[in-house]
């Protein structure tokens, strides 16, 4: 009687899109059990460091009921502005990064979503662009947001699911959640 157990035996996990589909299921299979494990809670610091430069450092977060990346290496990263804006241009600004975030999630969720409904994804290319008027930003206009008015998002995605699947996946990105629906932001300013 042969050995099961044997590595001989195992079954390679399903891969989809570069996902891990046998891992992702495995995982939301512990969280239907434990709901715990879908907390999460991610940090980052900031430093200011003069002029339009600050620096934000990310680095441990809590997920899984336990703390991942402690010790490690982090990941630092400029915020900076353009000369129009009065800066040296040495790092996107923060809006810009907000861009990258948005796009960077909603392509990470069409691949892993797809790859869960087994919907083989060729290849992502995206564009996105938002529109902002500084008049909200310095204060001179009362019915100017401060922040962008409108976001455009162009994914290409090559695949053969139905357009309407692709754009359903698209909204089930946590960082277009939080950019189309208000979300509390609390401040504590503490004077030093």
């Amino acid at each position: 009687m042969p050995d099961t157990s044997s590595p001989c035996f195992a079954t390679a996990p399903v891969m989809c899109n570069g996902v891990n589909v046998t891992a992702m299921m495995e995982t939301i299979e512990a969280v239907k059990l434990t709901p715990a494990i879908a907390k999460f809670n991610f940090r980052a610091t900031n430093k200011w460091m003069g002029g339009d430069c600050n620096r934000s450092t990310i680095q441990e977060f809590t997920g899984a009921m336990q703390e991942h990346r402690v010790g490690g290496r982090p990941f630092v990263y400029d915020n900076g502005e353009h000369p129009i804006l009065l800066g040296q241009d040495k790092a996107p600004n923060p809006v810009e990064w907000l861009l990258h975030a948005l796009i960077g999630c909603m392509t990470t969720t069409v691949a892993y979503h797809s790859a869960a409904q087994g919907i083989e994804v060729r290849g992502i290319e995206s564009s996105i662009q938002g529109d902002l008027d500084l008049r909200g930003f310095l204060g001179l206009s009362e019915t100017v947001r401060k922040g962008y008015s409108e976001i455009r998002v162009v994914m290409r995605v090559s695949t053969s699911a139905p357009k309407a699947a692709i754009e359903a996946i698209t909204r089930m990105s946590p960082v277009f959640d939080v950019v189309s629906r208000s979300v509390p932001v609390k401040v504590d300013v503490q004077i030093c």
